[in-house]
């Protein structure tokens, strides 16, 4: 198992935890942007504040909004670098920034949602540069659950991130929530058997089954602890009761 990598679940501390977000920046590196901190103590000071408001409020009404911004920061790095490409869906859509970019809101939104899951806070840098390219076929790119390790690692390879990235990017998964259909393949239908994989420990295989009855509905990755930024992921994993 990839996660034998980092140790146990117990070695796993919150201060490695926070080395989930870090890594984030070190793709905005590798991809040539020059981050610095307090970029906008001029331009906009109160520039933190806005977007922690938001989000704090934005994730009262929903919390399911505070995982689902961490995945979306993620998400936009591994294509074309942190650059809000994420967020153009048609010709025409580019977003003028004219103090702060969006590239730079969506990674504070990013950490701040962390926060409210009782994660870490950390000081980020800034000055990444939105982008105005979008493409649909890209995100094909992007690891969608079914790749082997060797997939992942030439993935993570090619972001210019190593193996131990990989096992600690994949930490961010001890918050959110996937689709039933994403999960079928492994409940009922492990290699063409018509069988769910057997790796999957019976207590939990009872309750997916009992959870995705239908498709469209959906199931935490930590069924354990799902709305808290812990490392409980990793031992659930090593307990075959995770995703």
């Amino acid at each position: 198992m990839i996660v034998e990598a980092m140790g146990s679940g117990s070695y796993f501390s919150a201060s490695c935890l926070l080395v989930v977000i870090l890594q984030l920046a070190a793709i905005s590196a590798a991809f040539g942007q020059d981050l610095v901190f307090g970029y906008y103590d001029i331009s906009c000071p109160n520039f933190e504040e806005i977007v922690s408001t938001t989000v704090k409020q934005w994730v009262q009404k929903d919390q399911t909004l505070a995982p689902a911004l961490l995945r979306l920061h993620f998400h936009d790095c591994a294509v074309r670098g942190c650059d809000a490409s994420i967020l153009l869906d048609f010709p025409g859509s580019e977003r003028t920034a004219h103090t702060v970019s969006c590239a730079d809101i969506l990674t504070a939104a990013a950490r701040d949602a962390t926060s409210l899951l009782n994660g870490p806070f950390w000081a980020n840098q800034y000055g990444r540069k939105d982008g105005t390219l979008s493409y649909a076929h890209e995100t094909s790119l992007i690891p969608a659950g079914y790749e082997n390790v060797t997939q992942l690692i030439e993935f993570f390879q090619s972001k210019g991130l190593s193996l131990l990235d990989l096992v600690v990017l994949s930490g961010a998964h001890t918050v959110g929530r996937c689709t039933c259909g994403s999960l079928y393949e492994r409940l009922y239908y492990f290699n063409g058997t018509k069988k769910p994989d057997p790796s999957i420990a019976p207590k939990y295989l009872d309750y997916l089954e009992r959870k995705c009855s239908r498709p469209y509905e959906y199931a935490d990755f930590d069924a354990t602890t799902p709305h808290l930024f812990d490392s409980v992921y990793y031992e659930n994993l090593q307990r075959n009761t995770g995703e």
